[in-house]
């Protein structure tokens, strides 16, 4: 049967494959009121929980087990705005359910920090305090985005680090009045090498930007080039034997490498914005415009990649990431955040995002299909219109009831657990309970069910993870070019992750210094985040006093072609070898882990307790190796490979996830959620393409 077009009937039936943000953004989306009920929705999700690599559970005392690291950004504007509705629909009781809105729900989080490998040896964990403000993400409108004001925010930091480290300049800069004169002055200024001409120089140089940067970008270039070497040869002797002064000089150096390459490679006119560089690697690029080798291997970069686990295959050595796509990210990241820089959540992923999703989703007559493993998108034949024709499936497990209820209640909130509720389901397959459901290389099923265009459905949506489709695209990959170039160069990464319950607070360790996160530490962990707020979201009583969770990207070198459960074993060994070697390096304890293993704290379970080989085995880890967990890279010269939801080469078929062209290309909710609303765009013609923020960032 010939597809049907979105507008071709009163009712719509859409078939969304994959439970993650992106997946549940465009039912969000979709099954709006202002739809009136025309598109009815159906989700198909392996395994027994929504989230797909945000997903998490609850465990032995309802302690939170995540597949890593999760911290939302204050420009996370989509993202925030679903978020915000979907509380505000749910409508909680606070009497009968402490996280009842998304207050409650987030935090602001406004410590960072990175580490830093002192001349003797030692690591230092440089904390910063990022301001913040009464403002939330996702409330209102915001500007429009534009390379001028970012130049302009660039100019401002650097003059506010060297006001944070020399103090406020004397005198006032000249006026800008005749603005080719004036450049020229300030040229001549900033030559001079006086600290304050410096100062003036950078305060002129940030009020003619937005005026002169499209008509005059060679000589502002010229200009910043005197600038930077004034102030950076100012700094270089005081940044030989002082720490301050080398982070303000190393912070000053990547920010007018930055400038000037934004100058010098055109990009304030050229209409391709900052992706004119995406072939570009990012510390390739920054060296191009001045960056010192030192500065683009500083602590700074290396939280920067470490953040979005910008390593070709996992490897350390091979740091890689789209100079375009970076950029875009610092920025949104620094001069776009409302209220905080970063936002914690107060629970769970599961029990924040997945979890008050589900219920408003469902409150709309949404269909959820747990247990349901794609194995085939088919095409129609050839002959009429492309499109996609079937949807197989295996199911994974039979229900002893009518559906699956996959929620479960800890004093009131409502949770995802960390384990299928085997009460629920039947599987002859399944017999000790041991049964890894979110396995996707599992084939054992104990049916199989098709799903057909205009039987079925009408409309369908691929919201799986990347590492996926190459299994169950495969009819599309060999009919269409661009998907089989998409497979090949936009990649994942496989990842780690360990937590920690401790007996000591962090105090004890060295580390009273906020809870905060803590990226550019050594392999094979090296980011870590305090999550002792966490601990009266748990059950472990008063014994617990700190919590620690720690993640990075797995090599691909150790991994490959091994079991899900050996690839955990290989991140037990690593978690093990890095507490016992490297920890005490960044926490004040004893080197080699003597004593430090009696601090972790088992889950009030005999058990356990009696089945653990090591102290480390009461604690919990992760290998994100299965297909759907991997991580999207935004490698260079991959973004010009990504297919876009509003890609219309398929009449009823779209795709959504953050491995698609969406405007902000890079592993993360916030782009999850925008490719989410796109997708739901190319169905309904809604949310407006305007309403999604950052899709036209330049």
């Amino acid at each position: 049967m010939a597809p049907r077009k979105s507008n071709a009937s009163p009712v719509v039936r859409v078939a969304i494959v994959g439970g993650g943000c992106a997946g549940l953004s465009a039912a969000f989306e979709l099954t709006r009121p202002q739809h009136r009920g025309r598109f009815q929705v159906t989700i198909y999700q392996l395994g027994w929980r929504l989230g797909g690599k945000g997903a998490s559970g609850r465990g032995l005392a309802q302690r939170i087990e995540e597949h890593g690291l999760h911290m939302w950004m204050g420009f996370y504007e989509n993202a925030f705005r679903i978020m915000r509705e979907c509380y505000e629909e749910l409508d909680r009781d606070p009497a009968k359910c402490r996280i009842a809105s998304i207050e409650q729900a987030f935090s602001r989080q406004p410590l960072l920090g990175v580490t830093e490998q002192l001349d003797d040896g030692s690591w230092d964990v440089w904390r910063a305090v990022l301001p913040q403000d009464d403002d939330l993400p996702g409330v209102r409108p915001v500007g429009a985005f534009s390379i001028e004001h970012y130049l302009e925010r660039l100019a401002g930091l650097a003059r506010t680090l060297l006001q944070d480290y020399y103090g406020e300049a004397e005198g006032e800069p000249p006026p800008a009045t005749d603005i080719p004169a004036s450049i020229e002055r300030m040229i001549r200024y900033a030559q001079v090498g006086s600290l304050t001409m410096t100062f003036h120089a950078i305060q002129f140089l940030e009020t003619v930007i937005s005026s002169t940067a499209s008509k005059a970008a060679d000589t502002l270039a010229q200009m910043l080039g005197v600038i930077s070497s004034s102030a950076l040869t100012a700094l270089r002797e005081a940044a030989k034997n002082d720490p301050a002064a080398r982070r303000v000089w190393t912070l000053l150096d990547l920010t007018f490498a930055s400038m000037r390459g934004i100058l010098v490679d055109g990009l304030v006119t050229d209409p391709r914005g900052l992706d004119a560089i995406s072939h570009y690697e990012c510390r390739e690029w920054l060296m191009m415009h001045g960056a010192s080798r030192e500065s683009v291997e500083s602590g700074y970069m290396r939280g920067l990649y470490d953040l979005v686990f910008a390593y070709a295959d996992g490897d350390p050595a091979r740091p890689s990431i789209d100079a375009g796509q970076a950029l875009r990210g610092v920025f949104r990241s620094l001069f776009t955040y409302r209220g905080s820089f970063f936002w914690r959540m107060n629970g769970g992923m599961g029990d924040i995002v997945f979890a008050p999703l589900y219920e408003v989703l469902k409150r709309r007559g949404v269909r959820f299909e747990f247990f349901h493993r794609l194995t085939r998108v088919g095409l129609a034949p050839d002959g009429g219109s492309p499109h996609v024709a079937e949807l197989e499936f295996d199911v994974q497990a039979g229900l002893r009831t009518d559906t699956y209820q996959p929620l479960i209640d800890v004093d009131g909130l409502p949770c995802w657990p960390a384990a299928p509720l085997r009460d629920q389901i039947d599987d002859p397959h399944d017999a000790d309970g041991t049964r890894d459901y979110e396995d996707f290389c599992d084939p054992r099923r104990v049916d199989q069910k098709t799903l057909r265009v205009g039987a079925h459905f009408d409309f369908a949506v691929l919201a799986v993870g990347l590492g996926v489709v190459p299994y169950v695209c495969r009819e599309i990959i060999d009919a269409d070019a661009r998907w089989r170039a998409m497979v090949q160069r936009v990649q994942t990464v496989a990842t780690q992750a360990f937590q920690l319950w401790l007996s000591a607070d962090m105090a004890t360790f060295g580390r009273g210094d906020g809870e905060m996160i803590v990226s550019g530490f050594v392999e094979p962990f090296d980011t870590w985040a305090d999550m002792s707020h966490l601990i009266i979201e748990e059950r472990f009583g008063e014994r617990v006093r700190a919590i620690g969770y720690f993640c990075s990207a797995l090599p691909e070198v150790t991994v490959a072609g091994v079991s899900p459960l050996a690839a955990a074993g290989i991140v037990r060994a690593n978690a093990i070898r890095f507490l016992d070697e490297d920890i005490h390096k960044i926490w004040q304890m004893p080197a080699a882990g003597t004593g430090f293993p009696w601090q972790l704290l088992a889950p009030p379970d005999p058990v356990a307790a009696v089945r653990a080989a090591h102290p480390f085995d009461t604690q919990y880890w992760r290998a994100n190796v299965n297909s759907s967990d991997r991580y999207t890279q935004s490698l260079p010269g991959s973004a010009a490979f990504r297919i876009s939801p509003l890609d219309d080469s398929y009449d009823n078929f779209t795709v959504a996830g953050d491995w698609t062209e969406c405007g902000f290309n890079a592993g993360c909710v916030e782009a999850a959620v925008m490719s989410g609303r796109l997708a739901a765009h190319a169905l309904s013609g809604a949310p407006s393409l305007d309403e999604i923020v950052g899709y036209d960032h330049p």
